[in-house]
């Protein structure tokens, strides 16, 4: 699965025309752990997941703010567009796989 790659000016325009289940990993470059989860993902994401968003921070600084990212990698589950639970894993396929079915089978939670 491709990367969709978004910054703060097409972010809040484009997530909300995204069918199904969307991981958004927020990252950037000089983040070895963001690199790790850049490179692994395509190949783990469970197959309920649709999309894949990145956005770097470092450029997105807007967003970073917004969304009160302090620590990266972070990873966001978005249901038909909208902001469902924070995932946390580890960078395998059974640990994401659980994490999105945990998330999936909670309430979505208030967007940040």
């Amino acid at each position: 699965m491709p990367w969709l790659n978004l910054d703060e000016f097409d972010f809040h325009h484009t997530l909300p025309g995204l069918p199904g289940l969307t991981l958004v990993l927020f990252g950037q470059p000089g983040c070895g752990a963001c690199r790790l989860w850049h490179a692994r993902l395509p190949a783990l994401h469970p197959p309920t997941i649709t999309h894949l968003v990145y956005v770097d921070v470092a450029e997105s600084l807007a967003l970073a703010r917004e969304f009160e990212i302090f620590h990266l990698p972070a990873l966001a589950l978005y249901r038909k567009g909208t902001f469902h639970r924070w995932i946390n894993a580890l960078p395998e396929a059974g640990s994401l796989a659980q994490a999105v079915q945990m998330a999936l089978a909670l309430p979505a939670d208030d967007a940040p």
